[in-house]
């Protein structure tokens, strides 16, 4: 019988593949910080087995966000429709945000984000 995946794992493990993916780190180089094989970071990226909290410490230091970071939502309604991973899903989606991130004067940014607004119509 297969194993169920909760929507708490469930979300963890999409929260780091979106981290992963926005830092453009491969499961191979994820795999060697936590002295793993990149088939187990497969297995965290689908849920298939939970990340211990010392391995989720590693992480977070890793991809440079707070542990908090993977469990933003899990406090709240689970609402697959909007999370990070769901904004992060798109092709291009981290692409974006990288180049956005690189964009050093705020004035810059701010015109950035209205063009990108204005093909949207997001206000």
């Amino acid at each position: 019988m297969p194993k169920e995946i909760s929507p708490d794992d469930q979300l963890t493990a999409s929260r780091l593949v979106a981290l992963r993916k926005a830092r453009g780190m491969t499961q191979s180089r994820v795999a060697g910080v936590l002295g793993v094989t990149f088939q187990q970071i497969q297995k965290y990226e689908r849920g298939l087995n939970r990340i211990g909290p010392d391995r989720l410490s590693k992480l977070a230091a890793l991809l440079e966000v707070p542990i908090s970071a993977f469990f933003d939502e899990l406090a709240g309604e689970h609402d697959p429709g909007f999370g990070l991973s769901t904004l992060l899903a798109p092709e291009g989606a981290t692409d974006l945000v990288r180049a956005y991130a690189g964009i050093a004067n705020p004035d810059n940014q701010r015109e950035a984000l209205a063009l990108v607004r204005s093909l949207t119509r997001i206000r």
